[in-house]
Formats: structure tokens, sequence, C-alpha cells
């Protein structure tokens, strides 16, 4: 199921408010003798979080869970390394890594037991099924919430360097793949899937990412965001198939940009959109591999 777009906090006694943890979406099936990870193109997940591999003993019946891949740095998610470790391959790496700084599974809603769906049921029945459900671990949480006052929840959050939170109607039901305003997001800053379309070298080891969204079936120039070159995700875009820049026509010209074809997606966080729609103190955060380009929409942030 998917979060309706961003808007203003709001208090009502028809919604419950979540935190919204910055980390990488995922569904966990969890059975008797194991488990599986996938993210949102079905992606398995279990090489890359081995320290995941026992949540399944959490779980009192064979179910299936909606929530959330977060690593916590500091007491609070950091999405730079959720990302970098979503991108390892090499094992000792994904080893080191996991005993470095752990990824947790955190489950907020529930929507198989036993092998029968309970989408339909109201999301708080389905709150109350997922907390009987499981037992915690370090590994294994269960999203905690609070009724009524989305406005006080949200400044505590936004004050705390939180990326905000989430409200929910009360009564509900679970729609996969679906976008309606039972789900709404209430983000302090803005975090934004942008096709990766290029780079140029600004000064040594900096360099430049050229951003575009899909209108219609024309990519449409976004503006663009500094990043270090020495990152694993400036050899991830060295990689990808280079194009002329009549590929994207009405794009500006940048000195020795080096254009890509639309292969690649990042999030950039920035504060809000200037009136001529550039992107205010923006802030690059990773490619991600868990989502298409053609889903970078213009208007859908």
């Amino acid at each position: 199921m998917l979060i309706a777009h961003n808007q203003a906090a709001f208090d009502s006694t028809d919604y419950i408010y979540e935190l919204k943890l910055d980390g990488i979406r995922c569904l966990a099936y969890l059975w008797d003798d194991g488990m599986e990870l996938r993210n949102k193109r079905n992606k398995r997940l279990n090489p890359i979080y081995p320290e995941l591999s026992g949540i399944n003993k959490q779980a009192k019946k064979r179910c299936i869970l909606d929530g959330e891949l977060v690593v916590l740095k500091n007491g609070i998610p950091d999405f730079f390394e959720m990302q970098k470790r979503s991108l390892m391959s090499n094992q000792m790496k994904i080893k080191l890594a996991a005993q470095k700084l752990p990824v947790c599974f955190t489950a907020f809603d529930i929507l198989y037991v036993d092998q029968k769906p309970v989408t339909d049921l109201q999301l708080l029945e389905r709150k109350a099924l997922l907390t009987k459900t499981i037992n915690e671990s370090e590994r294994l949480a269960v999203s905690r919430y609070i009724e009524d006052d989305g406005k006080a929840f949200y400044k505590a959050a936004a004050q705390m360097g939180l990326e905000g939170i989430v409200a929910k109607r009360k009564d509900s039901k679970y729609y996969f793949g679906k976008r309606t305003n039972d789900w709404i997001k209430m983000k302090a800053l803005i975090d934004e899937d942008f096709i990766v379309c290029g780079y140029f070298l600004k000064a040594v080891n900096i360099a430049s990412v050229i951003l575009g969204l899909y209108d219609n079936k024309s990519i449409v120039y976004q503006g663009h965001v500094v990043m270090g070159v020495s990152r694993h995700d400036f050899k991830k875009m060295q990689m990808v198939q280079k194009v002329d820049k009549d590929y994207y026509p009405a794009f500006s010209d940048f000195d020795d940009a080096v254009w890509l074809a639309p292969k690649l997606v990042c999030t950039v966080q920035y504060m809000d959109r200037t009136p001529s729609g550039g992107l205010r103190q923006p802030v690059f955060k990773g490619v991600r591999d868990d989502k298409n380009p053609e889903e970078c929409i213009l208007g859908r942030s």
C-alpha cells in the first residue's frame, strides 16, 4: 500500500500517527523454518541482511508483515548507511557492516496470518493482531503510534531531526499498490526520487548529479545536486550507458557533462521547491535499486 502525497500536519480523532522511518520499505514473510525479505521491486534481500535471518523465530504464527528496514546510528535512522548497505554484494563487507551497524526490521502492518489474508480488517484491528503475533527483539520491532495529536507529534519528530510522521485512518483497509488518503505522509524534510540523467565535475573529488523526472513520456530537467566522487554511487553511475546531450534536448548545458541513459534512480532531500520549481538546499542521499526510473514522475513527491 502506498502513502499519499506530503501535506501539513493535522489533528484528527479519525487517524493514528506513527513515525516515518528513514529506511527501505520491505515485506517480511515469516514461517516456522525460515523467512524471506522482498523489497518493492520484489527483489530478495536475505543475502544482504544476514543479521535478520532469525526474525522468523519471533513470530508466533506464519505471517506476512509490511514494514521498514532501518539502520540506527546514534539512535536515529540513517538513510545513507541504509542505502550504502543495500548496494553491497561482497559477503565479507556485508558481514562486517552487519556487525558494526546491524539492520532492524520495524513492522507497521500485517497482511496474512496462518495463510489467511487480513487486509480487509480495519487498521486498528490489524495493529492489535500484529502485536499479538510478534515477539519483539533487537532485530524485529513493532511500530508504535499515538492517537489524535498529529501536530504535536510532527513537531516533536522534526525537533529530533527525524524524517516526519505518517497519518493513517483507523478504519482503513490495506490496498495493494494503491495510493489513497487513508495513509498520508507529513515530512519535515522532503525526500524525492529522481532519474540520474548525467553528472559533471565541479572540482577535484566533487561532482554534481543532473536530475530529471518524467512528465508524460518526456524527461524534464529538475536541477542538479552535489555529491562526492569517491562514493560507491559514483562508480555505479560510471557503469551506466552513455548517451549524447541530444537525448535530453530541453536540459541546460553543462561543461564536460557526462550524459547517461535513464537507468538509475537517486534520492534527494530538500527543504522545498523555489517559485521556479527548483530544489531549495538539496542534499544527495544515494542511489537506490528498489525503484524504476519510470516511477519518477513530476508532481508525485
